[in-house]
C-alpha cells in the first residue's frame, strides 16, 4: 500500500509494470477502487506499460475530505500525483466517472497527456441520466448498502452478465457495505456538473472511445457525442457488454487498449 500527500490529502496509489515503460493511468468509476476494479486489466496491460492505479479523493483508500468535489479538483489531484511520481507525460484512461476525470485532465493538462482512452463515459448529463444518478445519490443518502446495490447494479451490468454471474453479484454485496455513502453523495454531486461537450474540439491528444453495446446508462449515444466532438477519435463498440466493459468483455477491452496504445508508440 502506497500513499502520497497530494493537495493536502492522502492519496492511495499502486504501480504495476516495468520501470521505465510508458505510464498508463487508470481512472476509476464511481463505485470502483484501485485495488480490485482492474483485476482483469492489470496482469495484461502491465506487461508493456507502467500502470498507475489510484483512488480518487472520496474513493477507496484515499482520504475522503468534505466536499464539494469538482472534476477540475480531480484533474489537479492527478497532475500533482504524476508530479510526485516524476511522470511528465502519460496515457490517460478512465471508465465511467474516471472517463469524465480523464476529460477534465486533458482539457486542463494537455501537455501531460500522451493519449486518451475513454470507456463508457459522457461529456454531458442528459435529463434522463440526471434522474438515474439523482436516484443513486438519494439511495446513498439513506446509507443502506442493499438499497444502493439494488439501485445501481442493473445499470452497471448487462442483464446477461447478472444472470450468468450470480456469485459475482453476491460477492459484491460486502463491498457495498464498506462504501462511504456521504462521500458517494459528494461524488454524485460532482458528476452532475459534467459539461464538456462544447470543449471537446480542444482535445488534440489521440483518443480511443470504448462503449458497451448494451450499456444502459452511458451508452452509444454518449460515445458518439465524444467521437463527433474530439478530432480524429476512434470508437469501439464491445458486443453484448453492459456498462462495465472492463469486466464484462475484459479480453476485448484489453485488446482494444493495447492496439490503440501500440499505434501511439510508433
Amino acid at each position: 500500500m502506497s500513499k502520497a500527500t497530494i493537495n493536502g490529502i492522502d492519496m492511495y496509489y499502486e504501480l504495476h509494470g516495468p520501470e521505465g515503460a510508458p505510464v498508463l493511468v487508470l481512472n476509476n468509476g464511481l463505485i470502483m477502487n484501485a485495488t480490485s476494479s482492474w483485476v482483469f486489466q492489470t496482469p495484461t496491460l502491465s506487461r508493456s506499460y507502467l500502470l498507475l492505479q489510484y483512488d480518487l479523493r472520496g474513493q477507496g483508500h484515499s482520504e475522503h475530505p468534505p466536499g464539494p468535489y469538482t472534476m477540475e479538483m480531480h484533474a489537479d489531484d492527478l497532475s500533482a500525483l504524476l508530479a510526485f511520481l516524476a511522470v511528465e507525460k502519460a496515457h490517460i484512461a478512465g471508465i465511467s466517472y474516471g472517463g469524465e476525470v480523464a476529460q477534465a485532465f486533458v482539457l486542463k493538462y494537455p501537455e501531460m497527456t500522451r493519449s486518451l482512452i475513454l470507456a463508457d463515459t459522457v461529456s454531458e448529463v442528459s435529463p434522463a441520466l440526471r434522474i438515474v444518478v439523482e436516484s443513486w445519490r438519494d439511495a446513498a443518502r439513506e446509507g443502506d448498502p442493499q438499497l444502493f446495490f439494488d439501485v445501481t447494479v442493473p445499470w452497471n451490468f448487462s442483464p446477461r452478465f447478472i444472470g450468468e454471474n450470480p456469485q459475482v453479484m453476491e460477492d459484491a454485496k460486502p463491498r457495498y457495505a464498506q462504501l462511504d455513502f456521504p462521500a458517494l453523495v459528494r461524488l454524485c454531486d460532482c458528476f452532475l456538473e459534467v459539461d464538456f461537450t462544447e470543449r471537446l474540439g480542444e482535445i488534440q491528444a489521440p483518443t480511443c472511445i470504448i462503449v458497451g453495446e448494451d450499456d444502459l446508462i452511458k451508452g452509444r449515444n454518449y460515445a458518439e457525442i465524444l467521437q463527433w466532438g474530439i478530432p480524429h477519435a476512434e470508437m469501439h463498440v464491445l458486443p453484448g457488454s453492459g456498462h462495465a466493459t472492463c469486466w464484462e468483455r475484459a479480453e476485448e477491452f484489453n485488446t482494444v487498449v493495447l492496439g490503440f496504445l501500440a499505434k501511439q508508440e510508433v
